[in-house]
């Protein structure tokens, strides 16, 4: 879908509502200047506190800092592919090792990993232990 700003005669611009960066600019331009915030908020399907939290964001950084950013952690996981096989691979060799040494034997060859992540593998591979009555 396509927003239309309206021009002079047939001079409308035309933004792709796709275009997060594009279209927050837009609102705020037309906000600002032509149609009014209240319009803008309507055309554009923003709130009131989104509008003048992108605003405070324009006049801080520009249009670059109106630009979606990631979203999630910022930090690397600690369970990375290796570290969940390296876990896989102690449980095999050692069925009835603990997630406490599972996670002292991480640690020792260099993988920073808390019991509670090897917890979370064990439980997410169906590799608890099996209890015999």
């Amino acid at each position: 879908m396509k927003i239309i700003i309206k021009g002079l005669k047939e001079n409308d611009f035309i933004i792709d509502k796709n275009d997060s960066l594009a279209r927050k600019l837009a609102m705020l331009i037309e906000g600002h200047t032509t149609i009014g915030v209240k319009s803008a908020l309507r055309k554009y399907g923003y709130t009131e506190q989104r509008y003048y939290q992108l605003l405070k964001a324009y006049q801080e950084g520009g249009a670059l800092a109106l630009i979606d950013k990631k979203s999630g952690s910022e930090k690397q996981p600690v369970r990375t592919k290796e570290v969940v096989n390296q876990i896989i691979r102690l449980r095999f060799l050692d069925p009835f090792a603990s997630t406490e040494v599972i996670s002292q034997k991480l640690n020792q060859i260099g993988h920073k990993v808390s019991i509670r992540s090897v917890e979370r593998t064990i439980t997410e591979y169906g590799l608890q232990k099996k209890h015999m009555f």
